[in-house]
């Protein structure tokens, strides 16, 4: 009976490494530990810490780097006492790389798989032969990202994204409601923070100009939901609901989200959208350093040009969110062209099954 070790440190790494871990235990009888979400504790036995590890930004981080030090070095004691077979290392590539450089170095009889390739495409290609020495296979989610791994030596495979097998299980019989704008202002405490003040200031705008529009909210759990509840004015008029995202995309005309996973999840659905992005300044000029690609959000990369507008950091604005969101509810023929480019982008993600190949990916390592 092989130990499997995994690391997974925000929501959209915990739902993979929850159906990789029941994709594993349907193949075989393994034992699993690490760190992940509730997800992964329900099916894995790992312990949850996404909450407060989901932060975003290198001044977000630097705010909690001695707690960071201290999951580390816990990661690491916990990996020397349990000698896991493999390590299986869920996205999270700020603190899961340097736990691979780590357990590489002291522990070089465990394989690493790293499930979701870095963006390193992005940013610091010139980490992909480091990343070749600490990694035995990275699982990409996208197909143009196996090329830029194979230049710089690092074993890559395309699998299919998960996201499509995930995201059937939540479609539902459902029409989109005519007036019904979706606001996503994502799934962390200082996303939210950011980025729900400037979606309530747009809803009051849209209001006073169009008394018939609803407005709806996505919260990943009640805290977040209390958190943004405590944000609105008297006089705002805004539904805000607990673990409603995919069935909010069905249901929603058009939508303003935050960048992210669930960009991916609305151009799966169809739903028509722009794209929103806001971090602390010193990330802000950290990334535009570094960064190099022409959009930020994953749509427009995959597809090579703007499909989704995008408002970032100090273009972002309450005035201008409301007049996207007018232009959508006043041209039927673009929104739906919109969703037409989306569907057709989102078509590109494969057919599902991931997860099974993934976890064949997992016991060739084993076999090793």
């Amino acid at each position: 009976m092989a130990l499997i070790y995994l690391v997974a440190g925000e929501v959209s790494g915990d739902l993979h490494g929850a159906e990789l871990v029941s994709a594993l235990k349907s193949g075989g009888k393994h034992e699993f530990a690490g760190w992940g979400g509730p997800r992964m504790a329900e099916v894995g036995g790992t312990r949850d810490w996404v909450e407060k590890a989901g932060v975003m930004g290198v001044w977000d981080v630097l705010k909690q780097y001695s707690w960071f030090k201290a999951r580390f070095r816990e990661a690491m004691e916990e990996i020397e006492r349990l000698k896991p077979a493999v390590l299986v290392l869920i996205d999270y590539p700020g603190f899961n790389l340097r736990l691979a450089k780590a357990v590489r170095a002291r522990f070089p009889e465990v394989r690493i798989l790293q499930y979701v390739c870095p963006q390193v495409w992005a940013w610091k290609q010139s980490r992909i032969p480091k990343m070749a020495k600490w990694l035995d296979q990275v699982v990409c989610l996208f197909p143009f990202e196996v090329e830029v791994l194979a230049k710089g030596g690092c074993p890559g495979i395309y699998l299919g994204h998960p996201i499509v097998e995930e995201l059937r299980e939540k479609e539902e019989d459902l029409v989109r409601e005519e007036n019904l704008i979706g606001l996503f202002p994502g799934s962390r405490g200082r996303e939210v923070d950011r980025l729900f003040p400037v979606l309530v200031e747009a809803s009051r705008l849209l209001r006073k100009s169009h008394p018939e529009l609803r407005f709806e909210v996505p919260a990943i759990s009640e805290k977040l939901a209390e958190t943004m509840r405590g944000m609105l004015g008297e006089g705002d008029d805004i539904t805000i609901k607990v673990g409603s995202s995919q069935n909010l995309m069905q249901r929603a005309t058009c939508a303003v989200m935050a960048s992210g996973t669930a960009t991916l999840e609305a151009a799966w659905f169809g739903l028509p959208y722009c794209v929103i992005y806001r971090v602390a300044p010193l990330t802000w000029q950290v990334a535009k350093m570094v960064v190099k690609v022409e959009h930020i959000g994953i749509v427009n990369i995959l597809a090579g040009r703007r499909v989704v507008p995008e408002y970032l950091q100090h273009d972002l604005s309450a005035e201008k969110l409301a007049q996207w969101v007018v232009g959508q509810m006043e041209d039927p023929a673009g929104r739906e062209n919109l969703s037409q480019d989306l569907l057709a982008v989102a078509a590109e993600l494969g057919d599902g099954g991931v997860h099974q190949r993934v976890a064949g990916e997992v016991e060739k390592l084993l076999e090793i």
